[in-house]
């Protein structure tokens, strides 16, 4: 029994650790965002990296859960003939959470576990000791450029998966359920409000911050070698997805 217990409390105090370490890299983040020097050049090499090169990634991940979810709304509203609501479920629940969860995660997948193997690599490797050596401080010189691209890029790509989400629900619907297109256009757009978009971009904007700092964190405090690399991308993916998706619900609850 004292054996159990002690993990159990190992693990308490294992979460209570990386979760101190994680705010306190992001006040150091926004301490060092707003100092000079700007390295605009990398800063924008980030967001190319995190916002161009995952276009492919969130175009089929939204076209084709658009696609479904159309696709099992309308075989289920058929049943109390309400196949005119389709279009309403799938713009508003495009909007309001699966374009902003699901780009949150492939991203993570994508992104968050090589920024956590580049930077565990400069550690291991002591090139983050070196940095120090010429007087750079890493969190400026690595956490900055990449978070800030993380926060700026992931609201365009939801606003991406948006549309594209929305456009393959009607392609289902009008092409395959014969729908009439004027009347699904009419309610995709009769109970979307502004607040229905901000609200998924400012989740955007949060869980970009939470994949490239997790991704940052983990990658800065990476021991073992080669085998704590592996181990630090592993934990920076799925620390993430656990963040965004407990972080979903309170921003939920906070927004609407």
């Amino acid at each position: 029994m004292t054996t159990i217990l002690e993990r159990i409390g190992f693990v308490f105090i294992r979460v209570f650790e990386q979760t101190g370490l994680w705010f306190s890299a992001l006040w150091d983040t926004v301490r060092w965002t707003f100092r000079r020097p700007f390295d605009g050049r990398e800063w924008l090499r980030q967001m190319v990296r995190v916002g161009v090169d995952s276009i492919p990634v969130v175009v089929l991940t939204a076209m084709f859960t658009g696609m479904v979810l159309a696709l099992q709304t309308f075989i289920g509203f058929r049943r109390v003939h309400a196949e005119q609501f389709v279009a309403s479920v799938v713009s508003l629940a495009m909007l309001r959470e699966l374009s902003p969860v699901l780009v949150g995660l492939m991203v993570t997948g994508r992104v968050g576990s090589s920024m956590a193997a580049e930077i565990g690599t400069m550690k291991v490797t002591e090139q983050i000791d070196a940095l120090k050596a010429l007087a750079t401080e890493p969190v400026q010189y690595l956490f900055v450029p990449r978070i800030v691209a993380g926060v700026v890029m992931l609201p365009f790509l939801v606003i991406l998966g948006d549309f594209l989400g929305i456009y393959g629900g009607y392609l289902i619907a009008v092409k395959m359920m014969n729908t009439n297109p004027v009347v699904y256009q009419q309610n995709t757009y009769q109970f979307l409000t502004l607040n229905d978009l901000w609200s998924g971009l400012i989740k955007a904007a949060a869980f970009g911050l939470i994949l490239t700092l997790t991704g940052c964190v983990r990658g800065y405090y990476t021991t073992g070698g080669a085998e704590g690399v592996g181990r630090a991308t592993t934990n920076a993916v799925v620390s993430a997805s656990l963040i965004i998706l407990l972080s979903d619900f309170f921003l939920t609850k906070i927004l609407f």
